[in-house]
Formats: structure tokens, C-alpha cells, sequence
């Protein structure tokens, strides 16, 4: 079994691209690869919304 104790609540509005288990949750949310969350978070920022709408295009 995982130990989450450490893991800090996940913002549903905005990513941490440095916490691991952000970018591991948000990957699989939004069927994407680590690579390419990365890039629309430079691209577009922060914002769940906006990376949604740049993965989309």
C-alpha cells in the first residue's frame, strides 16, 4: 500500500510541476505523457483550464 501522509492536498485549479504526484495525477487525468504536461505548463502556465484547452488543440 502507497504511504500518502506526505502528499499535500492537490489543487484542482493549478499544477506544481515539481511535485511528483502532481504531474503523476494530472498525466493520467488529462491522457497525456509528463513531456508534453511540461511543455503546456510553459507554454500556457499554470491553470488546469488552460493546459486542458492547449493539450486540446
Amino acid at each position: 500500500m502507497d504511504d500518502d501522509s506526505n502528499m499535500r492536498s492537490l489543487d484542482t485549479e493549478r499544477i506544481n510541476i515539481h511535485e511528483y504526484y502532481e504531474v503523476e495525477h494530472w498525466t493520467k487525468e488529462l491522457n497525456t505523457n509528463v513531456e508534453a504536461l511540461k511543455q503546456a505548463v510553459a507554454t500556457v502556465g499554470t491553470s488546469i483550464k488552460d493546459i486542458e484547452k492547449y493539450l486540446k488543440q
